[in-house]
């Protein structure tokens, strides 16, 4: 009995991973169908952005960066390109389970595949795009195969925070059509409360007590001190991170397990 259900969830995962292996490439393909840069579109908006960041800002802020522009505008890529995959990857999945809501109705599919499956689509694009100029910028800095090896802690707690958010937040597209509009509020008022284009260190005492409701705040920090200070991996915001990103993985998941049984009568 117990060798049966061993090979019935064996048999679910791989099916769940076949389909997402589909979907991920079908999400890419209409993505970048006739784009001139297809997935470095990616990259050239966060640079883009520095730019912009530094022209405005960089004089004033480089002090926090040891009197350096140069590592202001390495900050604040960074930050663009955490807040960025958020972004991309959460509200594209808010959308994704009642787009498909017409295939769920006719074929038996695990609902939760389509929001991963976009998620899935962006890390690959950030893998090809980001992550090298990433590796390469902390290999600079901090001359240690470690520290690029440690990179990869906060950028699994990143996926694991905007995994958890797009389940949680495509289970309730279903039930509220409007959340688009709040959503957008939501995400801009986590840009806003991310240290991305300022440094944490200008955020008054009686504010930053509320910033702990932010997910993004310790995955972007951890990154930056693994990117940029060329000292050792910081334990303690790796686990910050990584503690943020569990929670809200499974605060998504269980979410949209208990909803799932309602679908069918909205999609």
């Amino acid at each position: 009995m117990l060798k049966l259900k061993a090979n019935l969830k064996q048999s679910q995962a791989q099916h769940y991973w076949e389909l997402l292996q589909v979907l991920v490439a079908r999400n890419l393909k209409v993505r970048y169908r006739g784009s001139f840069l297809g997935v470095y579109w990616s990259l050239l908006n966060p640079l883009l952005m520095t730019g912009v960041y530094t022209a405005i800002f960089g004089t004033a802020f480089a002090s926090y960066y040891d009197n350096s522009i140069f590592n202001y505008v390495l900050a604040v890529f960074t930050g663009l390109v955490a807040i960025n995959f958020f972004s991309a990857s959460t509200t594209q999945a808010l959308w994704s389970v009642v787009n498909n809501g017409a295939l769920l109705n006719k074929i038996c599919l695990p609902a939760s595949v389509f929001p991963v499956s976009l998620v899935a689509a962006n890390i690959f694009q950030f893998s090809v795009g980001v992550l090298p100029l990433l590796t390469i910028m902390t290999l600079v800095n901090s001359r240690s195969i470690v520290n690029a090896l440690a990179l990869l802690l906060p950028l699994l707690a990143l996926v694991l925070v905007c995994t958890g958010i797009g389940l949680l937040v495509s289970a309730l597209y279903v039930f509220f059509r409007d959340l688009p509009y709040f959503y957008e509020l939501v995400v801009f008022m986590l840009w806003l409360s991310s240290p991305i284009f300022y440094p944490a260190a200008i955020v008054p005492a009686t504010v930053k007590s509320f910033l702990i409701f932010n997910p993004l705040s310790p995955v972007i920090e951890s990154i930056r001190q693994i990117s940029l200070s060329g000292m050792l991996p910081d334990l303690r915001l790796i686990a910050q991170s990584l503690l943020s990103g569990t929670i809200f993985f499974t605060l998504g998941l269980t979410c949209f397990r208990l909803w799932r049984h309602s679908f069918m009568d909205l999609l």
